[in-house]
């Protein structure tokens, strides 16, 4: 199994090497691959180093597998290029999630719609994958008829540069600012940028890729997004009405029946997820169960994931690995 790692030097691609490592993914040949100026650098997979490539000789070596994260712009021009040559391609960024001709998975709800004639598969955005999980089994059950989201997303969401302001202003440096205004000791409801309906895409992205996901239109989505100064992880509250009525003991019994989902929902303990507990981990934490005292059918939940892992990396290569225990590529 040759396997290509596009934006392998990147945050994210860091990650997918980890997990890739950890899952111990089968691949017989390794290609690292990166923009130009990143051609030549060094790094170790298992203990080995490998040069890292361009573009154009990944494609030419021909993988059966490459997984994408190096920004959409390269996807669009580079993905096509892949998928000629026979490549399976596995896109993290959100150049094809709403392309009506790709699929926008998560493994644990919609895998089994992929084929092989599948050579571009969309991976949805961070803040979608850990919200639509744990809602997986609730609509099946109970169907979402309206879900209100309002993230508090980290830094890492945005990339090595929004890290790098956060930890200067911990350490009282002046650098570089990825964001317009300081991040520590504030919240910046502004994650991607505008759109002309005064919403942004991040929150747009939430509201119409779960919709793609479950093959499903008769519920709608509205999100407020805002960014907070973690380090790691995501977190997102959220209200959601149901068709029909529901007992919360059978809600926590269908969300510890979810596979990828962990129930910590004890108030008596102080139980609840946080992304400091979510860090280098691969589930989605659910908790703060409780039913919406003000609407008829309606229920409360706080969702936490590590965004790099499960809402990136992690998702992107279980596809990868139901691709190949399927043979689809």
């Amino acid at each position: 199994m040759k396997v290509a790692v596009v934006g392998a030097t990147g945050m994210v691609g860091e990650v997918m090497l980890k997990v890739l490592e950890e899952r111990n993914f089968p691949i017989t040949e390794l290609l690292l691959v990166a923009s130009e100026r990143s051609v030549g650098k060094k790094l170790t997979y298992k203990n080995k180093e490998y040069t890292v490539i361009g573009l154009a000789d990944a494609v030419a070596a021909k993988p059966q597998i490459a997984i994408f994260s190096a920004g959409g712009d390269t996807s669009l021009e580079w993905a096509p290029k892949f998928a000629e040559v026979g490549t399976t391609v596995v896109d993290n960024s959100s150049a094809w999630r709403m392309d009506p001709t790709k699929k926008l998975v998560v493994p644990e709800i919609n895998a089994s719609e992929l084929t092989k004639d599948d050579k571009i598969i969309a991976n949805p955005n961070c803040s979608t994958i850990q919200m639509v999980l744990a809602l997986s089994q609730l609509h099946k059950k109970y169907k979402m008829k309206r879900v209100v989201v309002s993230t508090y997303q980290s830094v890492s969401g945005t990339g090595v540069k929004a890290v790098k302001q956060l930890e200067n202003e911990i350490a009282g440096i002046k650098g570089e600012m990825a964001y317009p205004y300081p991040i520590g000791r504030n919240a910046l409801p502004h994650c991607d940028v505008f759109l002309e309906n005064g919403y942004t895409k991040e929150e747009m992205k939430l509201a119409r890729e779960p919709q793609k996901i479950f093959n499903d239109k008769s519920f709608s989505v509205t999100a407020t997004a805002v960014r907070i100064p973690t380090a790691g992880g995501h977190s997102e509250s959220v209200n959601v009405q149901f068709e029909n009525d529901f007992e919360l003991a059978e809600v926590r019994k269908l969300l510890s029946e979810t596979p990828g989902v962990i129930v910590q929902d004890n108030t008596d303990t102080n139980t609840y997820p946080m992304p400091i507990y979510a860090h280098d981990k691969d589930e989605v934490f659910v908790g703060r169960i409780r039913r919406d005292e003000t609407q008829a059918n309606t229920l409360n939940m706080w969702i936490v994931a590590d965004n790099l892992r499960k809402g990136a990396a992690t998702n992107t290569i279980q596809i990868a690995e139901y691709l190949i225990a399927n043979n689809l590529v």
